[in-house]
């Protein structure tokens, strides 16, 4: 089993990798469940980086008088990310090294 992102091979279970975790999983359930397995992963993390840009944007905005914020996380991560003040985090570590 290949993994692979934007076409570029990230790595590669090989077949006793698999055959080891198909001692576990019903050979016929394994791609879905890997599959599954790697989306959870992503999306976890997704939930506890927004849930951080959250609780640190959130006050900042109010504090700067918005009344309503949306609630969409598309919506609200495109509000922070026009902010002018907002910095990613290479940006914010370039601006320590400096």
């Amino acid at each position: 089993m290949k993994i692979s992102v934007d076409d570029q091979q990230l790595f590669e279970l090989s077949e006793t990798q698999k055959r080891v975790i198909q001692n576990d999983i019903n050979i016929d359930e394994f791609d879905e469940d890997m599959k599954r397995r790697l989306q959870y992963i992503l999306m976890n993390k997704y939930e506890q980086c927004f849930k951080r840009l959250k609780s640190e944007w959130e006050p900042r905005l109010i504090a700067e008088g918005a009344t309503t914020l949306p609630t969409s996380e598309e919506s609200f991560a495109s509000i922070v990310f026009a902010h002018p003040e907002y910095k990613d985090r290479k940006t914010r570590e370039q601006e320590k090294i400096n």
